[in-house]
């Protein structure tokens, strides 16, 4: 698998200062659609529909549909009156705040060094601006944008700074088993959360000497910094690390946010399909997912919180493919359960003081471990079912 970095966009790739880029953005669309709503209005309702976004956590709504249930019934306005008149705007006015951003040194430089040596590039901006606007701006930046994946608010369930924004990221690449690096420049939003996921960082900066010295990046400094740094550095060193319990619950929610996406991009005859014969098709990953979930790991987890120290049997849980028939199941509906059953466990985690995290269990498997570890298998266990799904969903149907 190819080399992947995920770049952030705004004052990463772009010099563009949100604190003024913002207000000037606000004051031209809020202006613009006057004529439907009174401009502080539109945007005490954009405001608010955006602070939704940061603070969703439901896996099976995109960042879109959670704005759009807030932002529309505060204006008293159905989507389809605006929405030809909002395109209207970032075709022909949104791209007069160019004027408020200036190129980046270094850009052309490192896209071109990425494209030679074949690496794939995310583009890993905040997806709170639709995907028109992000194009935009990364044209502003240099950079063409048909081919590069780009986390939008259409089709992203999680914002910055949750660290589950970039394991849904890792999840929606089939979470390669090669080198990654996450690049930006906001500490907070960029480099804390993208290494609690368990990935290597690089903090960009023009004043690398006064980088937070606890900020868990592994390296900091300007974009011709980091590409010395990526000339002249075994990309083996840059592997995630994904076996600490920041990373694995980032992982558990990520997933079936993952499988929502899929669920709403493939057809109907993709879940069906299977990689060969006797291989499990889209929809018996997912079950497998929902029923482990179900009769395994909930359960398991709830054990180890009611008693001391409990033996936990080892479950067979592969042989359920054929005995419950998974391949006749739908895999829509699998999807649906198994994101219900996913929230319960993860609402039982929210709620776990430190001393819960390592209360002891004796597992069939593993022997003596701790209810931390049983979560970190757990995670461990999600992506190689979505390395599996990825393959599935990408593959050539016959």
């Amino acid at each position: 698998m190819p080399f992947t970095l995920l770049l952030d966009l705004d004052d990463t790739l772009l010099h563009n200062d949100m604190d003024t880029f913002v207000p000037a953005y606000l004051q031209a669309l809020s202006g613009f659609m006057a004529q439907h709503s009174p401009p502080e209005h539109f945007t005490q309702a954009l405001l608010t529909a955006t602070q939704g976004m940061f603070q969703n956590t439901q896996p099976n709504r995109t960042l879109k549909e959670t704005f759009d249930q807030v932002f529309y019934p505060a204006l008293h306005l159905e989507e389809q009156a605006l929405r030809a008149h909002i395109e209207t705007f970032y075709q022909q006015v949104f791209p007069d705040l160019k004027r408020l951003t200036r190129p980046r040194a270094g850009v052309a430089a490192l896209m071109q060094h990425i494209q030679a040596r074949g690496w794939r590039v995310v583009i890993a901006t905040n997806p709170i601006f639709p995907r028109i606007a992000i194009r935009e701006r990364l044209a502003w930046a240099g950079i063409t944008a048909n081919s590069l994946p780009i986390t939008s608010y259409e089709e992203y369930h999680f914002t910055k700074p949750h660290p589950a924004y970039y394991a849904e990221i890792l999840g929606r690449l089939g979470w390669p088993d090669a080198p990654i690096l996450m690049v930006g420049n906001d500490p907070d939003l960029d480099i804390l959360p993208a290494a609690q996921a368990g990935l290597p960082t690089w903090y960009v900066t023009e004043t690398p000497e006064k980088a937070p010295p606890d900020l868990p990046a592994d390296g900091c400094g300007t974009l011709q910094n980091l590409l010395a740094f990526l000339q002249n550095t075994p990309l083996s060193a840059l592997r995630g690390r994904f076996d600490t319990r920041e990373a694995a619950l980032a992982t558990l929610r990520a997933t079936p946010a993952v499988l929502d996406y899929w669920r709403r991009h493939l057809p109907p005859e993709a879940w069906q399909f299977s990689l060969e014969e006797g291989s499990w098709s889209l929809t018996e990953n997912v079950c497998h997912l929902r029923d482990s979930d179900m009769e395994v790991n909930l359960p398991r987890l709830q054990t180890a919180l009611l008693e001391d120290n409990p033996f936990l049997p080892a479950v067979n849980a592969d042989a359920w493919a054929q005995e419950r028939n998974y391949r006749c199941q739908d895999g829509l509906e699998a999807v649906q359960h198994f994101t219900e059953i996913r929230m319960q466990l993860l609402s039982l985690l929210s709620e776990l003081s430190e001393p819960a995290w390592q209360r002891t269990v004796r597992h069939g498997i593993f022997g003596p471990t701790t209810l931390e570890e049983l979560v970190r298998f757990m995670a461990a266990h999600d992506r190689t079912h979505l390395q599996t799904i990825f393959q599935l969903a990408n593959h050539r149907l016959p």
